[in-house]
């Protein structure tokens, strides 16, 4: 579907209460928009903070295989280059670089998705999964509300939280996305304002326990806002939290940077129950291909960024976050 038609359907669906979901790619290129009651589970599998359509019993293997095989440091050393270039010159103040890793499983997707925890979930007819932490817009009584996340510590570090609150760079690179976020509320909202700024929420994973850095913004949207869902959301996109600041320039020199199309990754997808819209910013994200299953991932590069570290945040975000071993996974 394209842009326009699905900004179109959520526009209709919303305005006539029908419950829909929506799945936008990062270039707003391959769009879906589908009526709730539409949806073949088989195909597609949702859970959003407990909105769900699981109904299937996956069988899983006893023991779970995984590995990771990411791109080189020098290879990723000269896409980092390019970004901290681009910010020396002032281009840039936030570019969001990522990557694809090689990962090997004994798991199918449909199999991770089961074995997986998230806020928000999407298996999408056998092409990724999506295992979000990161809210993108929440649309509720005339209010949006956004949640950038920004800022990442190995949580068994010895005061974890206190040196991830302190760190400079980390600091600079949440500063900017709120600020960002803030401005791109305020396009399609009155009375924007920062609800709670930098609060840490705990990550588990297969490998270790990540803390992130989270903000809550929020704005009053126009009384008639269910008749615009699909211009509201469209307007905010791509999110600033997985492109940069300025927003514009900042995409070009990921383009540049990145050397592989994201596709879906980085992309949106949520839910409107007939009355609330959530939605998720689609990271933590392993798809299928032709040379097998990667997964892509990646960070904010800002001046005070050091490329070992942002390569290190790259492997880390390569995880499954595991929610339990029973033989049996009921979703």
């Amino acid at each position: 579907m394209k842009k326009e038609d699905a900004q179109n359907s959520m526009n209709r669906l919303g305005q006539k209460g029908i419950p829909f979901l929506f799945v936008l790619d990062y270039a707003l290129s391959d769009c879906l928009v589908v009526p709730l009651a539409e949806i073949d589970s088989s195909e597609i599998m949702y859970n959003l903070q407990g909105k769900s359509n699981e109904n299937a019993v996956v069988e899983i293997p006893d023991k779970i295989e995984f590995s990771k095989t990411p791109v080189s440091f020098s290879e990723y050393q000269k896409k980092f280059d390019i970004v901290f270039r681009n910010i020396q010159h002032g281009n840039s103040y936030l570019a969001n670089l990522t990557q694809p890793t090689q990962v090997n499983t004994n798991l199918s997707l449909q199999q991770l998705y089961c074995v997986g925890s998230a806020k928000f979930k999407l298996y999408f007819k056998n092409q990724f999964v999506v295992f979000s932490p990161e809210p993108f817009v929440k649309i509720s009584d005339a209010k949006i509300f956004s949640y950038p996340m920004k800022g990442t510590i190995d949580a068994g570090i010895e005061n974890a939280e206190q040196i991830l609150l302190n760190d400079q760079k980390e600091t600079a690179e949440h500063n900017t996305i709120v600020d960002l976020i803030r401005n791109d509320l305020s396009m399609v909202a009155e009375n924007v304002t920062v609800h709670r700024f930098r609060y840490i929420e705990k990550l588990s994973t297969n490998y270790k326990t990540l803390l992130q850095m989270s903000s809550e913004i929020c704005g009053d949207l126009p009384g008639d806002y269910l008749q615009h869902l699909g211009d509201i959301v469209f307007k905010l996109l791509p999110a600033g939290s997985i492109t940069g600041a300025p927003k514009e320039k900042t995409c070009d020199i990921i383009r540049e940077a990145e050397g592989f199309e994201r596709g879906y990754f980085t992309g949106v997808f949520g839910i409107f129950d007939g009355k609330i819209l959530e939605s998720a910013v689609m990271i933590r994200f392993f798809e299928n291909t032709a040379d097998g299953m990667i997964c892509k991932s990646g960070g904010g590069i800002t001046c005070f960024s050091e490329a070992a570290k942002e390569y290190q945040e790259m492997v880390d975000k390569v995880y499954i976050p595991l929610r339990g071993s029973a033989p049996l996974c009921e979703v």
